[in-house]
Formats: structure tokens, C-alpha cells, sequence
């Protein structure tokens, strides 16, 4: 056995949620291009979970146990007033919650399928209102309820600002939520699948998946974009700023992936929303100077943006705190969790790899007196 780094082009799973064919992410064989254009990410869900696209009545079924579920107990926002909430980052607690969050679901260790499947919708209902809620904790503003007549994504930005969203936030914000919604057996994704495959519950499935979307390789790369973008702070400092980078060999957050041959086909999206967006909101110098440093990292060394880096101006554009772009991502890969974990329960084996052992061989004990 030869050990693979990162277990590049291994192939650990069979699937039916989404895959990569022809270069295009696909969702149950549906371009994301379609799904991006076309549907609410409550239509994706569904697909996600059923592998196939709701009727009307399904879909509303859906919108309604999701609306239904929103609300979260008590104890989560006593949680987060009981936090250092000027050193905790909001993964940390959003991880923490939703571990909590099980304590408070009669059916926690119930592991049958309905019951499986009735714990999905609550995650997915609570994700949302979770963060939302650590947000206005944690700006010393009380947590606004969900509203059951708004959809997913408006009922998000409603509970974070307080007010309802305009269409074109709306829009914008339930086309990240699809784009981000699955990818394949990803990083967070295998965790989550490793995880139940133990037969662990769907709270410590989606738990561990957040632990793992925390690293910077993963989940983090938009919140460093922003970070970059206010450090160059106008279109006059993009070339020299991404310049000094390449020649001190530093990473460059939101280009290339490892997946794409000819770049992510998520971007093409959310680079279309930040241009509508921060025109919209008189940012336009942030999509500008988004452009001008794509442009130069396509010139200079061959690659174009990910999913990451335009979303970084449209978070930004909806007043969206810029350590919550994270927590935001997990928001909408709750969605592929869960479909992922479903459907490793439904098949399951125990995922267990081996390592190639590199150390030394056939040592011989010596007695502490002796060494």
C-alpha cells in the first residue's frame, strides 16, 4: 500500500447528491448553472435530500417545516451571552451550538429513518437562526424571531438586520446558499460521513463537519478575501499589493481548486451578483478592485477565482460582519451534510483507511535505567 497526500483522486465513496462532470458541479446531474438561474435554495434542499426536484406541493411542505423549525431554545442565546464574545469566533460558536442543540431534541439518539430525516429538517431550520443570533448577541441587540411567511433566505437577513431584505438581497443571498449548498466529498463532507459511519448521531455528524469547515483551507478563504481587499483599500494600491505577494510566493485566497481543470464554474455567478450588488449599494470600487486582482492573478499565474472570492464583496455588500462569511457557508453546506449523512446511514460501512508506515522498524524495549 503507497499512501496518496490528501488522498487526491482517491475515490472513498459512491454518491448519488453531486458530482463534477464535464468540469461543471452538478447537484443529482442538474447544472449548477440551471439550479443558480432557476431555483430557491429550499428546491435544492429538497433535491439534495430526495435526489430528485419537489412538485409545488412538496415544496411547500418543505418551506413550511423548515419555517415551522426555525425558532431555537433558550439556552442557545444564554449560551452566547455566557461567551467571551470578544474573543470566541463565530464558528466556535456555532460549533458549540449545535452540539448543544442536540440536548434539546427528544429524538437525538432516536437513529430510524423518519426520525433521522425529522432531525434534518430541524438542523437545517435552526442553522440559520443560530448565527443569526450570535450576530446580534453578540452586537448587544436582542435576536429577532423567524418570520414564517419568509423564505430561507429572507427569513436569514431579516433575522441579522431586523428588516426585511430587498428582492435584489434576496436574490443575491439564495444564490450563495445554492452555489454552496454541496460539493462533492469535500473536506467538511467526508468528516461528516467518517463520523456517522461510526453510527454516531446526526447532531455529532453535523458537528464534526463544522469543526472542519473552520480551517482557513476550507471554510475561511472568503473572510481572508475581505480581509485583503480592505488591506489594498483602493484600485490604485490593487497592482502593486498582488504583486509584492506573487514575488514573496504568498498564498493568494479565493483562486484555483483542486477539482477544476478550467476554473470553478460557481464564480461566474456570484462575480455577476457583485457587480449588481455593490453597484446597489455604492460599493462599486470593491467589485472593481475584485476584477482588477483577478484579472492580474489570471495573468500572472493561470488562475481564475473560486466560489470564495466574489462572495466575499456580495457578504459584504449585504452588511453581513465579515467573520460571520464562515458560518454563512456552513449555513448552506448544512444542506449537502445532510444529504451526505442520510445517505451514508442508508448504506453504511465503517469508514476505516489504513497509513502508510514510514517510521522505524522492529525496535527493541530498553529499560528507563538503560536509555
Amino acid at each position: 500500500m503507497t499512501a496518496t497526500r490528501g488522498l487526491e483522486g482517491i475515490i472513498a465513496a459512491e454518491s448519488k447528491i453531486s458530482s463534477i462532470i464535464d468540469d461543471t458541479l452538478t447537484y443529482v446531474g442538474y447544472s449548477i448553472d440551471d439550479l443558480a438561474e432557476n431555483s430557491s435554495f429550499e428546491e435544492v434542499i429538497y433535491l439534495l435530500w430526495h435526489q430528485r426536484l419537489p412538485n409545488r406541493e412538496e415544496l411547500e411542505e418543505l418551506k413550511q417545516q423548515l419555517a415551522e423549525n426555525a425558532e431555537i431554545p433558550q439556552q442557545i442565546i444564554n449560551l452566547f451571552r455566557a461567551m467571551p464574545l470578544d474573543k470566541v469566533h463565530p464558528m466556535a460558536a456555532l460549533r458549540t451550538a449545535v452540539s448543544l442543540l442536540s440536548a434539546y431534541d427528544d429524538e437525538a439518539d432516536v437513529m430510524s429513518e423518519d426520525a433521522n430525516y425529522r432531525k434534518a429538517i430541524r438542523i437545517q431550520a435552526k442553522i440559520g437562526t443560530i448565527v443569526a443570533a450570535f450576530s446580534r448577541v453578540r452586537r448587544g441587540l436582542e435576536p429577532v424571531a423567524p418570520k414564517l411567511e419568509l423564505g430561507y433566505a429572507a427569513n436569514f437577513l431579516y433575522m441579522l438586520h431586523g428588516k426585511e431584505p430587498d428582492p435584489i438581497e434576496v436574490e443575491a443571498f439564495n444564490k450563495a446558499l445554492v452555489l454552496h449548498a454541496d460539493h462533492e466529498l469535500n473536506a467538511s463532507t467526508f468528516t461528516a460521513r467518517v463520523c456517522v459511519a461510526t453510527l454516531s448521531d446526526v447532531y455529532s455528524g453535523i458537528t464534526a463537519a463544522i469543526g472542519a469547515l473552520k480551517g482557513p483551507l476550507h471554510g475561511g478563504a472568503n473572510e481572508q478575501v475581505m480581509k485583503m481587499l480592505t488591506e489594498i483599500g483602493s484600485i490604485e494600491n490593487v497592482e502593486p499589493y498582488i504583486m509584492n505577494k506573487l514575488k514573496n510566493k504568498e498564498k493568494i485566497m479565493g483562486f484555483g481548486h483542486r477539482v477544476y481543470r478550467k476554473g470553478d464554474p460557481r464564480a461566474k455567478h456570484l462575480r455577476a451578483m457583485s457587480e449588481k450588488l455593490t453597484a446597489l449599494k455604492g460599493k462599486p470600487e470593491l467589485y472593481e478592485m475584485s476584477v482588477k486582482i483577478h484579472d492580474i492573478v489570471v495573468r500572472e499565474k493561470g488562475l481564475p477565482a473560486n466560489v470564495d472570492f466574489f462572495s466575499a464583496s456580495v457578504y459584504d455588500s449585504l452588511d453581513i460582519e465579515h467573520d460571520l462569511f464562515t458560518p454563512i457557508f456552513a449555513v448552506s453546506r448544512t444542506s449537502g451534510w445532510l444529504a451526505h449523512i442520510l445517505e451514508q446511514y442508508a448504506n453504511n460501512r465503517l469508514i476505516r483507511p489504513r497509513a502508510e508506515y514510514v517510521g522505524p522498524k522492529h525496535q527493541k524495549y530498553i529499560p528507563i535505567d538503560e536509555r
